[in-house]
């Protein structure tokens, strides 16, 4: 009776007679509940504000599992094209993630109700990567909320990155290396470690403060990725996070793809062409990176049948990177659409882990093996060298030698000639 004293009070005073003021007393009273009404909380939960729907996510697991995971499922041939990646391969992803965060294992509340699963919550994660969807979109399939989506996504691009990035996010080690070099060797480049190119992210939610900052050539705000693929589309080296007003050679300058090898830790390649020796290997670049002696660029204007050649065989392996992208781009829409989240760190976690499962996916399926790596050819066999030099010294002289425009001249000659040499006559 504490709710409503002044109006109790008019009841208890009341004159009988008076209909006009029973009348007023009404209208007031339900003026006054109105306001109470929507002062008070719309909704009641364990969390006060929060709308309860009954999901049914108990029945949407066994769904998902029904149609995607048991014996005989229902989607079967679809898998692989719906989730991007072979079945044996996706559930070691769950399970390696599900170990890593306990936010993924399936728990019970406090009345003993059965949360979402682990396969929920991965699926729901995969469905946002791979189709670019919003994060509501998977609510009517799996049975999950659009703010335990969106945790989902984070955790799960975080534990990936954790889990399986110093195995699938690495630089190249020594039979990595040499493997590389069989590559370029049979494809007339000898030395070649891949190619390398930048490629922009639209991101759609950039701060206004910061729109000028990443807003370069492509007249949106966008996120700069600096890659490094082979010819199996294996991306060795990425750098992600840069503004989308610099370019290619601004990135450079900031990037370490470049860092184990005047640190002295990356062991020098040996490699020998048209009678030359040469210590370091190279990358295939398009026309504004710089001539430094560890990048191989075409020619503009090509003139003799040497020279177009060696500009027609440059440019069709150089694509490598492209197509890395373009499949990049294929498996998870997400890098492809423009990018919904606020801030960079999260983009970051997103784009490595999309590339961390896009080199998951190419050894699962065996791209990674269907080359001949038996070291024949005209050359010898490259030897790759482990000396270490951690000196200062060397630090500098091999700083000097990666940005050497006479070592960039000699080894585009000499590729000319090995080219016209092998392939042209």
């Amino acid at each position: 009776m504490d709710r409503y004293p002044d109006i109790l009070e008019d009841i208890l005073h009341f004159d009988e007679d008076s209909d006009d003021e029973w009348d007023m007393l009404l209208a007031e009273t339900k003026r006054e509940e109105e306001s109470r009404s929507k002062r008070r909380n719309k909704h009641h939960g364990s969390v006060p504000g929060h709308r309860i729907i009954r999901r049914g996510r108990v029945e949407g697991h066994e769904r998902l599992y029904h149609d995607y995971f048991a014996p005989n499922c229902v989607y079967d041939a679809f898998f692989r094209r719906r989730f991007r990646m072979g079945r044996p391969l996706f559930l070691r992803i769950v399970n390696g993630v599900e170990q890593y965060d306990p936010f993924f294992v399936q728990t019970t509340d406090a009345i003993g109700n059965l949360g979402l699963s682990s396969l929920q919550k991965v699926t729901a994660a995969f469905r946002i990567l791979t189709y670019g969807t919003p994060s509501d979109s998977v609510d009517e399939y799996v049975r999950i909320g659009e703010s335990t989506a969106i945790e989902s996504l984070r955790r799960f691009v975080q534990a990936v990155i954790a889990v399986f990035g110093d195995e699938y996010l690495r630089p190249p080690n020594n039979n990595d290396i040499a493997r590389l070099l069989a590559i370029g060797e049979q494809r007339g480049f000898p030395g070649m470690l891949g190619s390398i190119d930048c490629m922009h992210w639209k991101w759609k939610n950039c701060p206004t403060a910061r729109q000028g900052m990443y807003t370069g050539h492509c007249h949106e705000p966008t996120i700069i990725l600096e890659a490094v693929a082979s010819q199996d589309l294996w991306i060795w080296h990425a750098f992600f996070g840069l503004p989308g007003s610099l370019n290619d050679i601004n990135v450079l300058e900031q990037s370490p793809v470049f860092a184990t090898l005047t640190e002295g830790r990356a062991p020098p390649i040996n490699y020998r062409i048209n009678g030359h020796d040469y210590t370091m290997g190279y990358y295939l670049a398009d026309g504004i990176y710089p001539n430094w002696s560890t990048f191989v660029k075409t020619i503009p204007c090509p003139q003799g049948l040497k020279r177009k050649h060696y500009a027609a065989a440059q440019e069709s392996i150089r694509k490598d990177v492209e197509r890395a992208f373009g499949v990049l781009q294929a498996r998870f829409a997400i890098v492809r659409g423009p990018a919904r989240f606020w801030d960079e760190e999260t983009l970051a976690y997103i784009m490595k882990a999309c590339i961390i499962m896009h080199n998951m996916i190419i050894e699962d399926e065996g791209a990674t093996n269907d080359n001949d790596f038996d070291g024949s050819g005209e050359n010898p066999i490259v030897q790759v060298s482990h000396v270490h030099t951690p000196e200062f010294v060397d630090f500098i002289q091999t700083h000097h030698q990666i940005r050497s425009n006479a070592s960039h001249s000699q080894l585009q000659s000499d590729l000319i000639e090995h080219l016209w040499q092998r392939y042209g006559q």
